[in-house]
Order: structure tokens, then C-alpha cells, then sequence
């Protein structure tokens, strides 16, 4: 089994850069801060989305897969600094050369740790490897790297449902539920910012953790569709799955199996494949 690594990021206004570029005097907070970027948004496109480039990174979730593991794990505050998160993920691909699994990564997470990368120096050459590098393999890359929107060694599972389509993009929450997956547990993206200014820090490490799982199992249905994993092969790992998380014992993990309770194999999802 190929090493797949699934990986997910939360982020908040970037409350310094903000201030930099627009001269904000120091007495303002960080709130206060953020809200003028919101307003600036909403002027110019109403939206309180920011550009990718003010998005600091608070969190990285990853599963890794390889052929005898399955390990959930984060990369966050305020155990590491947002150049330590942005770094180490960085470093599992330089370990590993994982095949990466998002949802919507090609157009949120990657360009975002792409500029977070380059503001604190970050090494990435693996990552960046187009054919050209000084790896073995390196010469493969020309045809399948990481960069490369229809190649698989990143694999953008929202780009590549919607056949590169954005009006055909599905919400992973939806498509996790309608497959029998929990989907979103407590929290969503649009209340991280207001999660980190009251200190929730762990709240939002536990709801990334959860979506990268939602989207490690939607990637399994997406296996059992195109033939990679057959019906008994992609049943065991929903399995595997299960009793992993079963056995870290942690309180949003038993919420997410309380949300799960029976793998998705009834009558009603099997087709013949």
C-alpha cells in the first residue's frame, strides 16, 4: 500500500499582516484588526472571506496511511509556531512522498500554505519537485507531482468529483452525511475565528481532525468506485478505521463513532462493482 497522506488546515486573519499593510496603529486589537479587513472584504465583494495570502494558519490535520497504520495527528498551536506547523507538514512530504488526498486543497489549503511557507522560509524542495530535482525518482515528477492540477500525487478530491467544474463543487459535510459518514461535528469553518479569540484552541484541532477523517473516508468510497479497493477490501478499512479511533479514547472521537454507528456496507449503498 501506497503511503496516502489526508491532510486538512484551519486558519485566521493574519492580524500582523493586516496591520502592516494598511499602516493600523498598535492600540488596535486583534479583533478590531480583523473586523477592518471584514469590512474591506464585504466593500469590495461582499464577503468576509479573506485572501488567501492574510490567512494564518492555526492547524494542520493529517491522516496517514501507510501499509500497517492509520494515524490521526495535528500540527497546531500552541504547541508549534505557524512556521513550525507550516514546516513539518512539509517534512512529512519530504519522509514520505505520500500520495496527498484535500478536499479543495488545489484551491484553499496548498496556495495558503504556499504563501505561509514563503513568509517564514520554509523548505519544501520535495514538495516542489517538477521533474528536475536531485532525487532518484525525481525524473517521474515531470509527469506526476505534486503541483500539477490533473496529476495524482496531490489529489484535490472536491476539483476532481466536479470534473473541474466549480459550479458542480459539493460541501464535504454534505457529501459525507448522504454516504453515511458523520460529516461536521460542533463547529465549522465560519466560527474557528471566533473559537480562537475565546481560546478554544483544542475545539478547533478536534473539529479538523474530524473533517480529515470525513474526508479520508469519502476518498475510500471514491477507491471502491474507480476499483481500487474492492467491496471486501473497502469494508475491512472502514473497519480498521473505526477500531483506530476506537482505540485513541478521545471525547470527539467518540462522538464522531456515536454519530457512525454501523459501517457503511448495508443493503441500500452495495452495488455490484
Amino acid at each position: 500500500m501506497a503511503t496516502t497522506l489526508v491532510f486538512d488546515i484551519e486558519t485566521i486573519p493574519d492580524v500582523d499582516g493586516i496591520r502592516r499593510l494598511n499602516g493600523l496603529p498598535d492600540e488596535l486589537g486583534p479583533e478590531e484588526v480583523a473586523e477592518f479587513a471584514f469590512q474591506q472584504r464585504r466593500a469590495a465583494n461582499g464577503t468576509d472571506f479573506l485572501p488567501h495570502h492574510l490567512q494564518r494558519i492555526v492547524t494542520i490535520s493529517c491522516v496517514l496511511r501507510d501499509a500497517s497504520h492509520f494515524r490521526v495527528f495535528s500540527l497546531s498551536e500552541p504547541d508549534c509556531t505557524e512556521g513550525e506547523i507550516v514546516q513539518r507538514f512539509f517534512d512529512g512530504v519530504e519522509k514520505f512522498t505520500p500520495q496527498l488526498v484535500s478536499w479543495n486543497g488545489g484551491g484553499f489549503d496548498l496556495p495558503v500554505l504556499h504563501y505561509r511557507g514563503m513568509l517564514h522560509g520554509v523548505c519544501a524542495s520535495r514538495y516542489w519537485d517538477l521533474g528536475d530535482g536531485d532525487y532518484n525518482d525525481s525524473r517521474d515528477f515531470k509527469w506526476n507531482n505534486y503541483i500539477g492540477r490533473y496529476h495524482t500525487r496531490h489529489l484535490d478530491l472536491m476539483d476532481l468529483l466536479a470534473l473541474y467544474q466549480p459550479r458542480a463543487n459539493a460541501p464535504l459535510d454534505d457529501l459525507a452525511k448522504l454516504m453515511g459518514f458523520p460529516g461536521k461535528l460542533g463547529m465549522d469553518g465560519s466560527a474557528v475565528w471566533k473559537g480562537y479569540c475565546e481560546g478554544r484552541i483544542a475545539e478547533i484541532r478536534d473539529y479538523c481532525e474530524t473533517d480529515v477523517v470525513n474526508t479520508y473516508l469519502v476518498f475510500l468510497r471514491f477507491q471502491l468506485m474507480r476499483g481500487a479497493l474492492d467491496r471486501a477490501q473497502y469494508e475491512a478499512e472502514l473497519l480498521f478505521v473505526r477500531e483506530a479511533l476506537g482505540r485513541i479514547g478521545a471525547a470527539h472521537w467518540e462522538r464522531f463513532l456515536a454519530a457512525w454507528p454501523v459501517a457503511v456496507s448495508d443493503e441500500e449503498n452495495k452495488s455490484s462493482c
